[in-house]
């Protein structure tokens, strides 16, 4: 029997209101509630902020599959003792794929699906390596909520339904091919994806997550799940391996920051995009009288972003492969030169020389000071297509990023890690804790935590009303998307600047964020989270 809903839930005819969420002992923000029901669960037992967070994170792969997953990456700031700390688990191409052989399977440029794009998956080990330097709980008891949505089901939540929904659609009509056949077994098994309201469940995500838990992630990288992606990847034609398995290791790095306005803004080094974010505001700091809502300052705003892109992508890509110095990137001359650029019409920006080269956002706190700022990504919606039967594991695209062309910075190597979207955010000021935040969605990322900086610091925003603003997208050459409630007024006046204005349907593709702050003198903290999605704050 087809579930029907006596009611749309994604049809909303009046304008809502959200105030900002405080709490002093804990707060769990993210884009569904179940997911921060998890996290919070994991504090009131006796965890800390990075339990709550690898709770969150293991409970999204089930209850927002459309976006994240067990074979997915993941990307962490985590503030604990008085310092920031950054986690890149990012998984490499595979040791045995070449351009060449990409080119002899008949491709011109990276396919999105299929097994040709499937990286190594960093998200398990992730959530082991941040239980074993930080947590407080074991892997398996914070895993355990997941495993109870994945073997019990679950109501499915409106705007995941709707993404899983129009996902399906797309792929029923292209992928044909065997190897595709379990994606459409473990998330339509009944020949339709779920509906909203509707019950959901996924045993093999379940067993899973168990043997993850119980092994330290080891059965992931080493035992019975490493054989069992291995095997799926070369019925499939991949090149994935249970060898690069086995030699993924997660790595702790520096932070890479900018002074802006008082406070410092962080965010993860290259490969990662964060880079973008921070020259973006890098450049904007040089300007005064920059207001919220006026036209002259959604134009500094989009040009510098344009720039920072130019820059971001002619040099980020694997550390290890990049042409340019972060340092020389960031530096103060370097922000002069590029905002000396932006003058009062739209531009077509090119990079710089410096003098010198479906994702799920969650943010955590605990009432100790630990706060925990999280992403972990399939890539595209659920990845590549390709689900490991009897696993419910299903394999990221993140090799989709990679370029076949000659003299690319981001050209496919074996065990390159390749230009890398997501990206969590950090706030602090003279020292202290200010705030985790993060805008998830591609390319859109570091645009939202631009605009969300600002919103913040430029304008005096609380963490609810950064988000709830208006947001644009620069898409290429001269064109913006603006949100639906954008002011029209603005949007006409920025089209008489020379940039092509257009008006977004909906909010779809503006990102998802979620923003935790913490006031250093009291410990209280203040939440907002995402209306564009299904987005909660448990606290406590």
């Amino acid at each position: 029997m087809v579930f029907e809903p006596p009611f749309d839930p994604l049809y909303h005819p009046y304008p809502s209101y959200r105030a900002p969420v405080y709490a002093r002992r804990g707060m769990v923000a993210t884009s569904q509630p179940l997911a921060a029901q998890a996290g919070l669960d994991a504090l009131k037992r006796g965890g800390n902020a990075v339990d709550a967070a690898i709770a969150t994170a293991a409970a999204l792969t089930v209850v927002e599959p459309c976006s994240n997953g067990i074979g997915g990456d993941v990307f962490a700031l985590v503030w604990t003792g008085g310092k920031l700390h950054g986690l890149n688990a990012s998984g490499p191409a595979p040791r045995s794929i070449t351009v060449e052989a990409v080119r002899a399977a008949g491709f011109s440029e990276m396919p999105p699906y299929g097994p040709l794009p499937v990286t190594v998956p960093g998200a398990p080990a992730a959530w082991a390596e941040l239980s074993r330097r930080f947590g407080r709980l074991s892997l398996a008891e914070t895993l355990e909520p997941a495993i109870r949505y994945a073997e019990e089901g679950y109501p499915v939540s409106p705007t995941v339904a709707d993404i899983w929904g129009r996902t399906f659609e797309q792929y029923r009509h292209t992928l044909k091919e065997p190897c595709f056949r379990s994606w459409f077994d473990v998330f339509a098994p009944a020949g339709r994806p779920p509906a909203a309201g509707e019950l959901w469940a996924s045993p093999g995500h379940a067993r899973s997550l168990r043997a993850i838990g119980s092994s330290g992630a080891e059965a992931f990288y080493l035992g019975e799940l490493a054989e069992r992606i291995a095997a799926c990847m070369r019925e499939a034609g991949g090149c994935l391996s249970e060898e690069d398995l086995a030699a993924f290791r997660p790595e702790w790095v520096e932070p890479i920051g900018v002074s802006y306005r008082g406070y410092e803004v962080w965010e993860m080094p290259p490969n990662g995009q964060g880079l973008v974010a921070l020259l973006a505001l890098n450049a904007l700091k040089g300007f005064e009288g920059l207001h919220a809502g006026s036209v002259d300052t959604y134009h500094k705003q989009l040009e510098a972003m344009k720039l920072a892109f130019a820059d971001g992508q002619r040099y980020i890509t694997d550390p290890a492969c990049m042409t340019a110095n972060v340092r020389d990137l960031l530096s103060d001359r370097y922000a002069a030169e590029r905002r000396a650029l932006i003058g009062r019409r739209a531009s077509l920006p090119d990079a710089g020389k410096p003098q010198g080269g479906g994702t799920v956002y969650l943010a955590a706190a605990d009432g100790e000071g630990g706060m925990v700022s999280f992403i972990q990504s399939n890539y595209m919606k659920f990845g590549s297509g390709l689900v490991v039967p009897g696993t419910g594991i299903a394999l990221q695209n993140r090799g989709c990023d990679f370029s076949l062309e000659d003299g690319s910075v981001n050209r496919l190597e074996p065990g390159k890690r390749t230009y890398h979207t997501i990206i969590p955010g950090f706030l602090t000021r003279e020292g202290e804790a200010v705030g985790c935040f993060g805008v998830m969605g591609a390319y859109m990322q570091p645009q939202g935590h631009v605009q969300a900086v600002m919103n913040m610091i430029d304008f005096g925003l609380h963490p609810q009303a950064a988000l709830d603003a208006p947001r644009w997208q620069w898409t290429g050459g001269r064109t913006v998307l603006v949100e639906p409630g954008f002011p029209p007024a603005a949007a006409q006046s920025l089209a008489r600047l020379g940039h092509d204005i257009r008006f977004a349907p909906d909010s779809g593709g503006f990102g998802r964020g979620q923003i935790i702050r913490r006031d250093p003198a009291t410990g209280v903290l203040c939440g907002g989270t995402e209306w564009r999605t299904d987005g909660a704050i448990a606290v406590w």
